[in-house]
């Protein structure tokens, strides 16, 4: 599990193609990993394999790179790192699994004196999850929404950055038209299973 309180911002050192999976190298604080804990790269939950000299490797499988946005990463690609939480841990942001629901691109970004309002594009698949001030997961970055798309047409959603958010994580750089991860609440959905009398059948 994972709060999306984003420790650090690492880089990808290399690119490793394995027919229809990949091993990435992830340049980044490699204090008290040791191979086999999970670390979430861009929101999404990678299992270290292996540790060297200030990076770490990890392998993605076919369905994680065609998810998401793991698989158009290039080296030299900054990316958010966060390493599992433990149960003594502070819950800074929200709980998370590090299992990306969807992909979202960014529609527009407006600027102001000390702060950013970004708009993302809203997957219809996982919309109903999404609510006003409620929290959602954007590249690995728990997040609070701020604005919703109109009713019947929730295609779109708004989070505000504030300074520390642009500073420490990959989302001070992103630009409209480019693909960010998408986690929504996994209390939301469990709650529609259960209230769908789907979990007792």
């Amino acid at each position: 599990m994972f709060t999306g309180i984003v420790a650090e911002l690492g880089e990808v050192a290399g690119i490793e193609q394995r027919g229809d999976a990949a091993r990435l190298t992830i340049q980044g604080s490699t204090e008290g990993v040791s191979p086999g804990d999970s670390i979430a790269v861009n929101g999404v939950c990678l299992t270290v394999t292996g540790i060297l000299d200030g990076s770490f490797t990890a392998d993605v499988m076919g369905e994680t790179l065609d998810r998401s946005s793991l698989g158009a990463l290039t080296p030299g690609a900054p990316v958010n790192l966060e390493q599992s939480i433990r149960l003594a841990d502070r819950l800074g942001g929200h709980l998370m699994q590090g299992h990306v629901d969807a992909t979202g691109t960014i529609i527009s970004r407006t600027p102001a004196e000390h702060w950013d309002q970004v708009r993302i594009s809203l997957p219809g698949s996982i919309s109903r999850y999404v609510v006003h001030k409620g929290s959602i997961a954007v590249d690995g970055i728990s997040l609070t929404v701020s604005a919703l798309g109109p009713p019947g047409g929730q295609t779109w959603f708004e989070v505000c950055l504030i300074p520390e958010t642009l500073k420490r994580t990959t989302m001070g750089a992103r630009q409209p038209g480019e693909v960010v991860n998408l986690e929504v609440d996994v209390i939301a959905k469990y709650v529609e299973r259960l209230l769908s009398g789907e979990a007792s059948k």
